[in-house]
């Protein structure tokens, strides 16, 4: 039997090294992308470049090339980094997974750090920089769908640690936050959930809403369609609309994602 080396410094210490070596020479990967979900893990991610952005390190894990309505994107800043156009007919929703960094949203200036989140306006200048070394957003954009009757949204900004989480269905082991008002005039929501350990979704949920999910701490077992995936934070998920889906939260921590859908319009052709 071959011996594997002992880890040295510098070397990929998120896994062990038989993990590691499994990947590199049997390409081995959780990554599964199927015509009504994806699970994307991090061993799969490559950056790129998106127009507007200097500096930065782009990653798309989620976009109409695979057949979503919305898109979903991770960007690396640091304090050389820039960030700015105008959002046309979409609409963004940006949180700040890791660092700080000083956006201008429709000249108007915002300091933020981990975990606050700013809400664009479709139509609306921005400017993203000011940012710390290793700073992380993540980016749900989507078309914006007015309604008629219903005011369009104006910029949001908030922090989540100051969203109160609810009980979901009476669960206390299983918390919701909502980022975003629950008003007509918005077409997406945003939302946090965290379990504790062994909670889960009280039922295996099948809807018109669309979803991207990312993982950000711990890691359970979804269900996703027919199909069981073990995910763990780093994890980015898309579900179709009526993809079947169903989360436990496993292991000694408390698992949470952050997670995106459309809301308040009505279905295609009605």
């Amino acid at each position: 039997m071959a011996l594997l080396r002992p880890q040295k410094e510098g070397d990929n210490m998120d896994q062990p090294r038989d993990a590691s070596m499994m990947n590199e020479l049997f390409g081995f990967t959780r990554t599964i992308v199927k015509s009504r979900y994806a699970l994307l893990t991090p061993d799969g991610f490559v950056p790129g470049h998106l127009p507007g952005w200097s500096n930065a390190r782009v990653i798309t894990h989620i976009s109409a090339a695979m057949g979503a309505r919305f898109s979903q994107l991770q960007i690396t800043l640091g304090p050389k980094s820039r960030g700015e156009g105008n959002t046309g007919p979409l609409e963004y929703f940006v949180f700040l997974l890791a660092g700080r960094c000083s956006p201008q949203i429709a000249g108007q200036k915002f300091n933020l750090a981990a975990g606050g989140y700013v809400f664009v306006p479709p139509d609306t200048e921005f400017h993203f920089g000011g940012a710390a070394i290793g700073t992380r957003l993540l980016i749900f954009q989507k078309q914006y769908e007015p309604l008629a009757g219903a005011d369009k949204p104006g910029v949001v900004t908030g922090q989540e640690r100051n969203v109160s989480g609810r009980p979901f269905l009476g669960d206390k082991d299983a918390r919701l936050q909502v980022l975003l008002p629950e008003e007509p005039g918005f077409d997406l929501a945003v939302n946090m959930f965290t379990y504790q350990p062994g909670a889960t979704l009280p039922f295996v949920e099948t809807h018109i809403m669309e979803h991207g999910l990312l993982m950000l701490k711990g890691q359970g077992i979804y269900r996703l369609d027919d199909d069981w995936h073990p995910v763990k934070e780093g994890d980015v998920i898309w579900m179709a609309p009526y993809c079947p889906q169903w989360f436990v939260a496993m292991g000694k921590t408390p698992a949470s994602y952050i997670y995106y859908k459309d809301v308040n319009r009505a279905p295609a052709g009605v």
